[in-house]
């Protein structure tokens, strides 16, 4: 084995599933150090995917938990720059557009040590989002940025960012293919539902300015009531408290759950007639599975799943809603635009490439 070290950083769900397989990948030819901020720390939310999709034990959990976006990410950067200066890694590897992200990128580029961006490049241009924010700033930290399209390096190129970019396609792809037939073969979560595939929707709600915001909470709510099927709901911990502090009725049709492991999730999402979201990565997981989405955002950084019919932007207006869910699904085939699912092996060729090997 190679004498480098890498610090691979995560906290939130989408990360935990992008790291599983690219973890692999990197430990086989380099030591890896895992830190697990804790910004998502609710078991159903954190452990068991670490448990599900096999991914070691973290090396240095720091417990940062929620909090404001500036208590969060500064909480975060101080601990993470000690472990950094402890561990001194050769390249500190960061997945997406969370707080984590930001944060581990900025103790990485203060202490000049190389960043690398897993996701580089995307853009919804709403830098009301956060995750808009954090995503545009880690990229101009990054020495090594691994974008899943052609998109994202026109982005990446639109701001002057050149050195270091290459297309790898999306990880996420690799954490599909591999976890797909494991979750067909081993959920059961349509049987514990009592589900037929087709049958019902898939809902998840967790961005802020949704859960934030009684009306458009209410709003997508009343929309989904008025759906004629089913339509499972996995509780987002954020929005459980919303819902309760904005006297908001679930209506009978909705099946409110706690959140769901990866598998069960997949198998969920898989099977559903349409999925409604405002989260980036479910979109996209929609499409891999060829699953009509319907988006409740009015911008999207997955810009391919809309140009190609799979995805709609509805905002929280209850009727786009219902008009989207009861559209025809898209005929045709679907086109590989985020990967062949070798994600992972284009971006350990870059790292062996960069460490010289």
């Amino acid at each position: 084995m190679l004498q480098v070290k890498v610090v691979s950083v995560v906290g939130a769900r989408p990360q935990f599933i992008k790291c599983a397989p690219l973890s692999r990948q990197i430990r086989r030819h380099y030591d890896e150090v895992l830190i697990h901020t804790g910004q998502h720390y609710d078991s159903g939310m954190s452990d068991v995917f670490f448990e599900e999709l096999r991914i070691p034990q973290p090396d240095h959990h720091l417990g940062v938990g929620s909090g404001s976006h500036a208590e969060q990410t500064g909480e975060m950067l101080v601990r993470i720059e000690h472990v950094l200066m402890d561990e001194e890694p050769d390249l500190v590897l960061v997945y997406g557009d969370t707080n984590s992200t930001l944060a581990g990128a900025l103790a990485a580029a203060k202490l000049h040590i190389p960043v690398a961006h897993v996701e580089a490049g995307l853009r919804s241009f709403d830098r009301s989002m956060p995750e808009e924010v954090n995503r545009v700033l880690t990229d101009h930290l990054s020495t090594l940025l691994f974008c899943p399209t052609a998109t994202a390096v026109e982005n990446l190129a639109r701001e002057g960012i050149r050195e270091g970019v290459q297309i790898t396609g999306d990880i996420m792809v690799d954490a599909l293919e591999f976890y797909r037939g494991l979750a067909g073969a081993t959920s059961t979560v349509l049987d514990r539902l009592g589900l037929a595939p087709g049958g019902y929707l898939v809902l998840t709600v967790h961005r802020a300015s949704n859960t934030d915001d009684s009306a458009r909470l209410k709003g997508i709510l009343e929309a989904v009531g008025e759906v004629g099927l089913p339509v499972v709901f996995p509780v987002h911990p954020r929005t459980r408290h919303a819902l309760a502090g904005h006297g908001i009725v679930v209506p009978a049709n909705v099946v409110g759950i706690e959140p769901l492991g990866y598998l069960d999730m997949v198998r969920l999402m898989g099977s559903a007639h349409r999925i409604l979201t405002d989260s980036g990565g479910i979109q996209k997981e929609a499409y891999l599975l060829g699953v009509p989405c319907v988006t409740l955002r009015d911008t999207t950084e997955w810009v391919e799943t809309v140009d190609l019919g799979w995805n709609a932007l509805v905002g929280v207006s209850p009727a786009e809603i219902l008009e989207a869910v009861r559209r025809p699904a898209p005929a045709g085939e679907r086109p590989p635009v985020y990967g062949d699912g070798r994600a992972g092996e284009a971006i350990l060729d870059v790292l062996t490439a960069h460490f010289g090997a």
